[in-house]
């Protein structure tokens, strides 16, 4: 069976849930059908005319991006308008479009994790709490030949990460009791006499995300007719989610020597820095796209330096006044490092799935550049 828009997105939110996205966003699909069948995938920014041109040209069946086509509602199409061209075309050609926005932003595997590795920073970290995960134990009662199958099961859906650890789970023994009752067609026992089976108690947990995921996994691998389990809402939350990163360099270096190792890193033909330049720098902060909004909830001892872009002028003096130096390196610049991303892990996943899907990165010109 051919790949669908509904594989591809089923995978983006898996590693991008769409509850991560901040309340004014418009993650999701954009346009098309969810049945459609995609054998290739364009991932690019946004939706400049030449994307759309190279998408056509190319026979991409789908285009994901970072920038969603539609930030409000939409009171009219009109096919002489730029954003009226853009979807008459996609619509023609029958491209599907679907954007993960602050959704990626935010994720633990999304973009601002991303850009913290590409500058190599140690004990990687949230920079705010903007969401925390509902977390919840789910506990099992197994006979004793089947619990590894069950543990297994639950693990491979999600179940059992604890920090850097995965598949966490504890086990107790114990005796369980029941009694078959007429229509029922019990895998142990006979209806109508009570049983006794040494089964064991497998705890495990998972975040709200996976809950269900984690049930039906539960549910297919376990033996039983009727599955005895108990679902637990915890008072300890799960993960952490925020738009920004916060880490250590390796080794200290001057603010100058940072903005130099930016651009090189992110292929900026220039950075705008504000601070002291020959101030030895290493606890850093990095926030993809426009950041200025965040600068207020920094406090200097988690950060000596904000690597962001979109910096407003008294946004910068605000943070200055307070100890924080800033790299401008430019919301495209920052922001565009999403193809790579997003392409690596479609490719990926597809193996791991066994889909055959093609995935172009679909790049587009500079917005702005140095005279």
């Amino acid at each position: 069976m051919a790949n669908q828009v509904k594989d591809i997105v089923a995978i983006l939110e898996h590693h991008y849930p769409p509850y991560l996205a901040s309340s004014w966003d418009n993650c999701g699909l954009q346009l098309g059908s969810y049945s459609a069948p995609v054998k290739k995938v364009g991932v690019a920014l946004e939706l400049e005319p030449e994307v759309v041109e190279a998408a056509i040209g190319l026979r991409v069946d789908m285009i994901i991006t970072h920038h969603p086509l539609f930030f409000q509602g939409l009171k009219r199409l009109e096919a002489d308008t730029p954003q009226g061209k853009t979807i008459y075309k996609l619509i023609n050609a029958g491209i599907s479009v679907y954007s993960a926005h602050t959704n990626l932003d935010a994720a633990s595997q999304g973009l601002n994790q991303h850009l913290a590795e590409m500058l190599q920073l140690q004990d990687i970290k949230p920079l705010t709490t903007d969401k925390q995960d509902e977390l919840y134990k789910v506990v099992v009662y197994v006979p004793f030949d089947h619990v590894k199958a069950v543990q297994t099961a639950m693990a491979e859906a999600g179940a059992g990460h604890i920090g850097k650890y995965s598949a966490c789970s504890f086990r107790t023994p114990g005796i369980g009791s029941f009694c078959p009752e007429e229509g029922s067609q019990p895998f142990i026992g006979s209806v109508g006499i009570l049983e006794e089976v040494e089964e064991y108690r497998l705890e495990t947990v998972i975040e709200h995300n996976g809950l269900q995921r984690v049930l039906q996994a539960m549910h297919s691998a376990h033996p039983y007719e009727e599955v005895a389990y108990d679902v637990y809402r915890l008072v300890n939350g799960g993960r952490i989610y925020s738009m920004g990163r916060k880490g250590k360099l390796p080794q200290p270096c001057s603010l100058e020597s940072l903005a130099e190792r930016v651009k090189t890193v992110f292929y900026c033909p220039g950075v705008r820095v504000a601070g002291n330049r020959r101030q030895m720098i290493q606890r850093v902060a990095v926030i993809s796209g426009s950041g200025g909004s965040v600068l207020t909830k920094i406090d200097p001892q988690q950060a000596e330096v904000v690597i962001t872009g979109d910096v407003k002028y008294h946004e910068a003096q605000e943070a200055r006044l307070k100890g924080l130096n800033i790299i401008d390196a430019g919301h495209q610049e920052l922001e565009r490092t999403m193809i790579t991303l997003v392409s690596d892990l479609l490719v990926h996943e597809s193996r791991r799935h066994g889909f055959s899907l093609e995935v172009i990165k679909l790049n587009t010109k500079p917005c702005f550049s140095i005279l």
